[in-house]
């Protein structure tokens, strides 16, 4: 599924203005979509539309426009309609122009305070809490005010005006911003926010106060029960934390031509990763196929002290279709796969004192004979950092002429000597989870979960690689696009899982397909066996070894789903 970043979904308005459909038409279908899935909430509760308060917190910008004209239409079905403008006044044109046209039965609530009151109660250095907790009642019977007096009195009418509205509310409808929003709520929108209520909550395009472009959130956002996305999923609406408080989301058709998003050729591609991300995989079996269509796996992988790592990585290879799977690792290790994984053939390579892999002619002979006879190489899971491992992948790197998939320890190699990655013979694939990501970057983790996306982007496009950065809404980016993905659950969150990930899309690879294609198949597969696994076992019971177990059930779902669509 394509989807936009919110400077793209600008553009793309732009466009469709070009193409004849006028900001006015997309209001109008906006309004219409927002009040059609109102109607159908209410029916769905078998609400009277008489009976039935529906409440928009609407902004000053497009985004209230779009409420106006949902609340112009629900007034006329019959319901009681309030909006409450928080902001300030309308200020686009077509903001204006829907509100005025509001008949005189919608309820109009001024729920943000004059600049004068503003200043004023900086000065007094007064904020929401302490105004709205303050008892105001003595007040009312003076006979003289003072300046403060009367603002006390005015801003606790104000809220408890704009209280009385939100606590009425069958169901709470969100317009305040649109997906422009940056920087942090203020104040008075978060208590507003807060206030507890019964309704429905359903936010228009996005929830206010999260970041439509990173998926990062203002303390306080908006915490919808559903998003009514408006024209195309905005990509900031897949990343956590901001896809949590979407609740469920819907994304509406309001009219933009398909065309329109021609404007966005030549530019860096998002997309939502589905079923149709994957055409192509797996690959037909014919009857007379045989292992070597499906390709040759190469993991180097393990240590005395990390020996499932590479286990799970050869079982996640094999278990989604390569052909050949090799392992090349210390003895000990060998010893244990071959245990769990007969299928796969093993290279031993020689060890230093504490069991990890020695860099010596005996290592570079046996690698280097191993990957000619390869269409992948995955590297990295459990084989530690030392001076030794640092060169074995500086020799892979150097030296495979097929796609490297690059994990865990492998990533942190990288971390100490980025040049590790200049003298590449061949497309390098990186699966870093935040940690790794940071260590590459030198910086802390909540930076990278803060700017995930632009961090996938940047390093992608820099190094010439795909970066595949693990997480909630994993995102797969290289120099042209950028995808996220929807399968998987917090059950995953397991030492061992992002192993089977790396022997899935060097699976991928090995089988022919481009790098960012086969992470995204990878990703896409990965997530998918774990929801399986997950409805099997359950979350908390789940092991890393159940998603390999799992990945058949992985493949019948994918196939009965495409059977469905022929």
């Amino acid at each position: 599924m394509q989807i936009v970043n919110t400077k793209q979904m600008t553009k793309v308005e732009k466009q469709a203005k070009k193409l004849g459909v006028t900001p006015r038409e997309l209001m109008q279908n906006a309004g219409r979509k927002i009040a059609e899935r109102v109607i159908q909430i209410c029916s769905a509760e078998h609400q009277n539309p008489e009976r039935t308060s529906i409440v928009f917190l609407a902004g000053s910008g497009n985004n209230g426009g779009d409420c106006f004209a949902a609340a112009n239409i629900l007034v006329y079905r019959g319901y009681h309609v309030t909006v409450v403008n928080l902001v300030k006044e309308p200020s686009t044109d077509l903001a204006k122009e829907f509100f005025e046209k509001l008949p005189d039965k919608v309820n109009i609530v001024t729920g943000y305070r004059s600049e004068n009151i503003e200043a004023a109660i900086e000065a007094a250095e007064l904020d929401y809490t302490t105004l709205y907790d303050k008892d105001i009642s003595s007040l009312k019977n003076k006979k003289e005010l003072t300046a403060i007096e009367k603002i006390l009195i005015k801003e606790k009418e104000r809220m408890t005006s704009v209280r009385r509205a939100v606590v009425s509310a069958d169901v709470l409808i969100d317009g305040v911003f649109g997906t422009g929003f940056k920087g942090k709520l203020d104040s008075d929108l978060m208590a507003v926010f807060s206030i507890g209520t019964s309704a429905y909550r359903l936010s228009v395009d996005i929830p206010s106060g999260g970041d439509g472009s990173k998926g990062t959130v203002s303390p306080g956002c908006f915490k919808a029960d559903e998003t009514i996305c408006l024209g195309c999923l905005k990509f900031g609406m897949t990343q956590y934390p901001l896809k949590k408080l979407c609740g469920k989301i819907d994304v509406a058709d309001i009219g933009i031509p398909a065309r329109a998003y021609d404007c966005l050729d030549g530019e860096h591609g998002y997309h939502r990763l589905d079923r149709d991300s994957l055409a192509g995989f797996p690959p037909k079996r014919e009857l007379d196929a045989h292992k070597g269509i499906f390709g040759s796996v190469l993991i180097i992988s393990g240590s005395n002290s990390m020996r499932g790592a590479a286990a799970l990585a050869a079982l996640g290879a094999l278990r989604s279709g390569a052909g050949l799977v090799r392992v090349a690792s210390v003895g000990r290790c060998i010893d244990t796969i071959s245990v769990l994984a007969p299928e796969a053939t093993y290279i031993e390579l020689n060890t230093d004192k504490d069991g990890f892999m020695l860099y010596d002619d005996n290592t570079k002979e046996k690698l280097l004979d191993a990957m000619k006879k390869s269409t992948a190489v995955v590297i990295g899971s459990g084989m530690g950092v030392t001076k030794d491992t640092m060169e074995i992948l500086r020799f892979v790197i150097a030296n495979s002429f097929c796609p490297v998939i690059i994990d865990a320890d492998g990533i942190n190699c990288i971390a100490s000597d980025i040049e590790i990655l200049v003298n590449r013979k061949s497309e390098v694939i990186l699966t870093p989870h935040p940690g790794e990501m940071a260590r590459l970057l030198n910086c802390d983790a909540q930076s990278i979960n803060d700017n995930r996306i632009m961090v996938a982007e940047k390093y992608a496009e820099k190094h010439g690689v795909t970066v595949v950065l693990k997480g909630a809404g994993t995102i797969v980016s290289d120099k042209f696009n950028t995808a996220a993905n929807h399968t998987g659950n917090a059950g995953m969150s397991r030492g061992g899982s992002g192993d089977i990930l790396s022997g899935i899309i060097g699976s991928a690879v090995a089988q022919g397909f481009p790098p960012y294609d086969a992470a995204c198949a990878g990703v896409y597969m990965h997530g998918l066996a774990g929801d399986a696994a997950a409805a099997k076992l359950g979350q908390e019971a789940m092991l890393p070894r159940d998603i390999i177990e799992c990945l058949s059930d992985a493949f019948k779902i994918l196939k009965d789903k495409r059977n469905q669509n022929n």
